[in-house]
């Protein structure tokens, strides 16, 4: 039996303050073993979070399956209003968890990160800057890696080939990269010329790195118009090529800020982490940069083929790579190797 009338019925939404969304999905079933240190490190992620964001930002928590001590955490957060929206599942694998958090709201900026990332000051405001700097962007990273542009990047290598934007720089801050490979592996092996390049694209606005990682990417919300909405593994087997292609199918490109603005703290706590956040000002302004949403167009099935799939077939045989990096400005020496 119903009585009355609802009086939210055929109302609508009121226009969201919100303009960028933080999506984290959590997967810490226990503390043991591979998850010794899991729970530290999600703490830190959120806190230096928190410490480095704007007002206008809202925190998505997907707890993935975590157990109790973590849940409770995270409900503890969401009463004291530190995050603005926690949605509890099993274990239903990363991405299924990501989807989630991305449908419901209509927030122009989206962050997806992993739950082992500590966010440094200026990290959203760089972000935002990069957007604004180069309209076509539609995802940028904040953690500068080993030649990005070799991944997923066809679109922009076609568009700027001849350009002089394209170029060979110096790397900005080669001891954040090394810091990222680190927590990777325990020894990590480095080509010296990788820690001395990367393949950046200019203009009178900014400077950035091509390409992106995915362990923590800002990405156009309109980009998610058609969202899938399963998938079949909860990690690997090609997931994450779902989020790296999308901008490509939008004519959008992959890029990251020039400099180093996050931190992989990876599975395993150590000292430097904490004494980073404390010693972290953080965002005393609070006010957000404004984002200038350009139209998306989507690329056509030929341009998309043209310039990911055959293009980037042509630019992998290593003659044509050596071109490449000559005519972009990488030193001689370092051509054969790079």
């Amino acid at each position: 039996m119903r009585r009355g009338f609802n009086p939210h019925k055929d109302k609508p939404n009121e226009e969201t303050e919100f303009t960028h969304q933080v999506i984290i999905p959590v997967y810490i079933p226990n503390h043991e073993d591979y998850f010794k240190d899991s729970f530290k490190i999600f703490k830190l992620c959120l806190e230096s979070l928190v410490k480095t964001i704007h007002n206008k930002t809202f925190i998505s928590v997907i707890n993935n399956g975590c157990c109790i001590e973590v849940e409770h955490f995270i409900n503890e957060l969401f009463n004291e209003k530190k995050i603005h929206e926690v949605i509890h599942t099993i274990n239903v694998g990363k991405l299924n968890s990501i989807v989630k958090g991305l449908v419901g709201n209509n927030i122009e900026l989206v962050t997806i990160t992993d739950s082992d990332v500590f966010f440094l000051e200026n990290w959203q405001q760089e972000t935002v800057k990069t957007f604004n700097a180069f309209p076509k962007a539609g995802v940028v990273g904040i953690v500068p890696q080993f030649r990005n542009f070799s991944y997923l990047c066809g679109n922009l290598l076609f568009e700027n080939f001849f350009s002089a934007k394209l170029k060979f720089t110096e790397v900005k801050n080669p001891e954040a990269i090394k810091r990222f490979f680190h927590s990777i592996w325990d020894e990590p092996s480095y080509n010296p010329a990788h820690l001395k390049w990367n393949l950046t694209i200019e203009n009178k606005k900014s400077t950035a790195v091509v390409g992106s990682g995915h362990f923590v990417a800002t990405y156009r919300k309109a980009i998610f118009d058609q969202t899938q909405t399963y998938f079949e593994y909860k990690m690997g087997v090609d997931t994450e090529l779902y989020l790296d292609e999308i901008p490509l199918k939008k004519g959008l490109w992959r890029l990251t800020t020039h400099d180093n603005y996050a931190y992989h703290m990876g599975n395993v706590f150590e000292d430097w982490m904490q004494e980073t956040l404390e010693g972290i000002v953080g965002n005393t302004s609070k006010n957000e940069t404004l984002f200038d949403i350009p139209e998306i167009k989507n690329c056509s099935k030929i341009g998309y083929f043209i310039k990911n799939r055959l293009f980037i077939k042509l630019f992998n045989k290593k003659p044509i790579r050596k071109l490449f990096y000559k005519m972009k400005g990488l030193p001689k020496e370092e051509i054969q190797e790079y």
